[in-house]
């Protein structure tokens, strides 16, 4: 019944999907309370710093996994577990949840507060994981033991860190729920740990009212020292930073200017910016919780387009570019629809918003104060090497209530490649990883703590773990280990093998 309703449907929106650009005038409204400083294109690669920085690993929002792994048995290993504190909303990470890992260089390594044993550790690669108990911790990738100390920020986070593109030790931490009745985001030195700067979510300038959680992760652009984020409360807030790091001195600051953008877009009452802004070149790209996107241009400062809203669009839009124009990939939940909807995948033209193709599958949503949405929750994978043809979505409720679906879809035509029926639905993004020799794999965790290891070609299962509490949180991969916390309050380090 789903496959007939699907291309029905197909046929029906697509041939309007491309005319749901919403004009200037009183459709659509902007405004910034200052004029921004003069910005810098976002350059084509995003950190020369070892690692993933940033939600998704870069300002496209599209490399999850750093580096490559050989593997043989496809059989993940627990590695190394830490076991966090716990606030009202328990422990461990919850969506979006991924962790920072880099490997610092040693000029930046000497200037932080890690513990002495890993001073002269050759290669530290450093986890820093946000957690729902409201602490940041910091551990070594290859143990799982301590750096330093965590960092108390005190409500709990659900978004994902970013550490600044440049390698700097600067960290941002934005806070998901207010439990001590303030709400924000954050910039730390990693120098002593000390908040540099926090921005107040409750913002006068919003048109949103009453709530300014921060579940997206920071973009930094390492040309003109700037940070780019959404905010819950419907801003996008652009940050001069003004920095000054001194490795000899050991000493790192900021001098923030701080520019911030609202917007109101016809038949969307829902402002609300939960996915990660994703950026190419000029342009800034971003959705809300109606359903809308928008491109900003970083240079004029200026909306380019909009969409008319969908639904609730909480997944991260991924960007790639062919022949220079960027090519946006994105999914709706099922959520403002009700109980029973509609997750639309789209391709758009970053230049001009015009829809290049649309597939619709129809899923389910538990309503209430904390629903469980269905649909797109998962940022998708962009396919590489041997599957750069392929751009790989998630989706939650999909069938059941309780099951989902991945497909692999190609990226010219929007076909399905392959599909793989989950008995159990994920919120938690899969993860690319390849060998040496181009072969691509997925890591895809779900709702009751598998692991899944998949042949990204076939979309065939190859290995599995199970650590029996549910992953809503993305991993991050650095070579052969992967990092992700649960719902349990468990970090784990999990070697591919």
């Amino acid at each position: 019944m789903y496959r007939g309703i699907k291309r029905l449907i197909f046929v029906l929106v697509f041939a309007v999907s491309s005319q749901q650009l919403v004009s200037a005038g009183s459709l659509f409204t902007h405004e910034w309370n200052r004029t921004p400083a003069q910005s810098e294109a976002f350059p084509s690669t995003y950190s020369y710093a070892e690692g993933v920085l940033t939600f998704r690993g870069t300002n496209e929002r599209n490399a999850p996994s750093f580096g490559s792994v050989e593997m043989k048995t496809f059989q993940p290993a627990i590695a190394w577990t830490k076991k966090t504190k716990s606030s009202s909303w328990g422990g461990g990470a919850g969506w979006t949840g991924q962790p920072a890992i880099v490997r610092w260089s040693p000029e930046v390594l000497r200037t932080m507060n890690v513990k002495p044993k890993f001073q002269t550790k050759p290669g530290l690669t450093e986890v820093i994981y946000a957690s729902l108990d409201g602490y940041v911790y910091f551990l070594d990738l290859d143990t799982g033991e301590e750096t330093r100390n965590p960092i108390r920020i005190g409500n709990p986070i659900k978004g994902s860190v970013s550490v600044d593109a440049r390698g700097y030790p600067l960290l941002y931490v934005g806070e998901g729920i207010p439990e001590n009745k303030t709400i924000g985001f954050n910039l730390y030195s990693l120098i002593d740990q000390k908040r540099l700067l926090r921005v107040n979510g409750y913002d006068a300038f919003a048109y949103r009212k009453g709530w300014g959680a921060f579940d997206s992760s920071a973009v930094f652009n390492r040309l003109d020292d700037t940070l780019t984020v959404g905010g819950e409360n419907g801003i996008v807030y652009h940050l001069k930073l003004n920095t000054k790091f001194e490795p000899d001195r050991k000493k790192l600051t900021i001098d923030p200017v701080i520019s911030k953008f609202r917007y109101k877009i016809a038949g969307n009452a829902y402002q609300g910016i939960e996915n990660s802004i994703a950026t190419f070149g000029d342009y800034a790209y971003f959705a809300d919780n109606g359903g809308s996107l928008q491109a900003l241009n970083v240079k004029t400062h200026s909306p380019v387009w909009q969409l008319a809203p969908i639904d609730d669009t909480d997944a991260s839009i991924v960007v790639e570019s062919e022949g220079g124009v960027p090519f946006l990939y994105t999914g709706t939940e099922v959520d403002k629809q009700g109980k029973k909807g509609f997750a639309h995948i789209r391709k758009i033209n970053g230049l001009t918003g015009a829809v290049i193709w649309e597939q619709i599958y129809a899923s389910f949503s538990q309503l209430g104060a904390h629903p469980v949405n269905g649909g797109v929750l998962a940022t998708p994978v962009l396919g590489k090497k041997s599957i750069a043809n392929l751009v790989i979505f998630t989706i939650a409720r999909y069938g059941t209530f309780s099951g989902g679906l991945m497909v692999a879809l190609n990226k010219d035509t929007g076909k399905e490649a392959w599909r793989l029926p989950m008995k159990n639905y994920a919120w938690s993004s899969p993860v690319d990883v390849y060998d040496e020799a181009g072969n691509a794999y997925l890591l895809q965790a779900n709702s009751v703590g598998l692991v899944s290891v998949i042949d990204a070609k076939s979309g065939q299962v190859r290995g599995s773990l199970n650590i029996g509490t549910n992953i809503e949180a993305s991993p991050a991969v650095f070579n052969d280990m992967a990092v992700v916390a649960s719902r349990g309050g468990i970090i784990y380090g999990i070697k591919l093998h």
